[in-house]
């Protein structure tokens, strides 16, 4: 069984997260590694909460965009939990990813989990008067 940090998950609900992002993020915790590494298929995890192809997709679309879930540059079926939602071996491992995490984020290289971007609604856009 994996430690979890709980701080990440009492934030969780500020992400504006549906029902199948948080169905598939566990399905990806169920199956991480210590560290956050999951090695599964989209199709897979699908299979593990029973969502359709497309809402998979849009599901894993919206954890990457709120780097929930991080996807590794030229890695098929690779997929890494954010270290602040991340399941660890040890007390001491996950303190020490997570101050890792913390400093990365400072520096740049490390995107910390955020709200999705405002959509544009038809209401805010300005209308053109015929003259």
């Amino acid at each position: 069984m994996l430690i979890q940090a709980h701080l990440g998950f009492a934030q969780l609900h500020r992400l504006e997260l549906s029902k199948a992002d948080y169905d598939l993020l566990s399905a990806m915790m169920d199956v991480q590694r210590p560290g956050g590494e999951v090695n599964a298929s989209q199709a897979e995890l699908r299979a593990l909460v029973g969502l359709s192809k497309n809402r998979t997709s849009i599901a894993m679309n919206h954890l990457v965009e709120r780097n929930i879930v991080l996807r590794p540059e030229g890695h098929y079926r690779s997929y890494f939990i954010h270290p602040f939602f991340a399941g660890y071996a040890s007390q001491e491992e996950m303190e020490e990813a997570l101050r890792e995490a913390t400093e990365a984020i400072k520096v740049g290289d490390l995107a910390a989990p955020a709200l999705p971007a405002p959509q544009r609604h038809l209401s805010a856009v300005p209308t053109r008067r015929s003259a």
